[in-house]
């Protein structure tokens, strides 16, 4: 046999020459039927990509950046804000009047150029009233321990009258103020008291006619105000309170406690312990027919009205019976029409 090489379509050449010394060998060469991927070469001018994450954040940074306002707007908010404010609260000029008046809304107190007051001289029928509270405001006024007052009693028998002229005649040296509250503002008492308790005046805060209803419970801070608080009554401070009432409330609600509470006595004892913190109850009756006749007799002598003798007599008690009372309200109302009938003027 022929040396040869016997070669077909398989990838293997087989040697065919015959061998005494060994066997046959078959000698191949393996080649890979897929083509390598050709590299691409990367062009030195452009620059290497960024991170997709690093790419996100920061288009996320320039989305969040808002533009900075201009200088109108931060003007226009500036005085937005300034609008909004509280306003503040300047220190009352105590100075400016002797009586001023509460108003709790504006916290301020408005000072009163005249007070409507009725003279000392022209109170009949209340001496002995009136010499206690007028003992009462003179140690205050001397800056000596005084009770806080409360004058009850029957309507038109100068209440009010009395505290504002016990002001007037204690008050020589102007350093006595009054400072009138209304009773629906007495929740704002604790406020009022903040104001009046470093100024170096000496205070009486009035209220007149003071009364409580069945749904009112505003009683309860003022009992804390008086005493029983914290804090307590300032020095510097004293209040006189006028009412139709001797407790301050009605006597149906105190009859339907004692009826509907589960202690009576407890419930009852809420309800009066208001005028308890008094240290001062003046009383105040109703006048006699010659106490009413001097007070009409004051009054004309006073405003110099040339009319005397029994027909004012006679006429002072027409006019009261006709309204079913005599006091010192009637009086005055009385000498008023009295007045404009015979055309005098009641100059103060």
């Amino acid at each position: 046999m022929q040396c040869g090489a016997m070669a077909g379509k398989s990838r293997y050449t087989v040697n065919t020459c015959p061998s005494d010394t060994g066997p046959l060998r078959v000698a191949g060469t393996y080649r890979n039927p897929m083509p390598k991927r050709p590299s691409r070469s990367r062009s030195p001018s452009k620059s290497p990509r960024k991170p997709a994450a690093a790419s996100r954040r920061a288009v996320k940074t320039q989305r969040q950046t808002p533009p900075l306002p201009d200088a109108d707007i931060l003007s226009r908010i500036a005085a937005a804000l300034e609008r909004l404010a509280p306003v503040a609260k300047n220190a009352p000029d105590f100075a400016a009047a002797e009586a001023f008046a509460w108003q709790p809304a504006g916290q301020r107190l408005a000072p009163v150029a005249r007070v409507n007051r009725v003279e000392m001289e022209l109170l009949k029928g209340i001496d002995r009233v009136r010499d206690m509270l007028l003992e009462n405001t003179e140690r205050f006024a001397r800056g000596l321990p005084a009770n806080n007052a409360l004058l009850w009693g029957a309507r038109g028998m100068g209440k009010s009258s009395l505290v504002k002229a016990a002001h007037a005649t204690v008050n020589t040296d102007r350093k006595l103020k009054l400072v009138e509250i209304h009773r629906e503002d007495i929740e704002s008492l604790p406020e009022l008291m903040t104001l009046m308790q470093a100024a170096p005046y000496r205070f009486i805060v009035f209220c007149d006619d003071l009364s409580f209803d069945a749904e009112d419970t505003s009683y309860k801070s003022l009992k804390a105000v008086l005493e029983g608080g914290i804090e307590g009554r300032p020095d510097n401070v004293v209040f006189y309170a006028t009412s139709n009432r001797r407790h301050l409330m009605a006597r149906d609600m105190i009859d339907n406690e004692r009826s509907t509470a589960i202690n009576p006595g407890e419930a009852v004892e809420e309800k009066v312990s208001l005028s308890d913190r008094f240290g001062l109850w003046l009383g105040f009756h109703r006048c006699s027919q010659d106490e009413y006749l001097a007070m009409v007799e004051a009054y004309v002598e006073r405003y110099r009205i040339p009319y005397r003798g029994e027909a004012l007599t006679r006429e002072a008690l027409e006019w009261a019976t006709t309204r079913g009372a005599r006091s010192g309200r009637v009086a005055w109302q009385f000498v008023q029409d009295l007045a404009g009938r015979l055309g005098v003027k009641l100059a103060s």
